[in-house]
């Protein structure tokens, strides 16, 4: 079941720096294509997902001290 799995993918990227498409697709036994749009959903509900290509690359969460959250402008 997706929910399912966006929570388990979720629960993965707290616990670990880096994964790559390929290792969560095996892990929950569904294509590469299908994470890529797993991962696309979560970006879509807000959650900070950084992915990076190539050797050394992977999905990961974006380290929550680097966000920097401000009150809103307000007019005058």
């Amino acid at each position: 079941m997706k929910i399912d799995r966006l929570i388990g993918i979720l629960s993965i990227l707290l616990q670990e720096e880096k994964i790559t498409a390929p290792e969560l697709a095996k892990k929950f036994e569904v294509s590469r294509r299908t994470i890529n749009r797993d991962i696309e959903d979560l970006c879509k509900a807000g959650i900070p997902i950084l992915t990076s290509q190539g050797a050394g690359g992977g999905i990961s969460i974006m380290d929550l001290s680097l966000i920097h959250i401000s009150e809103p402008t307000r007019p005058y």
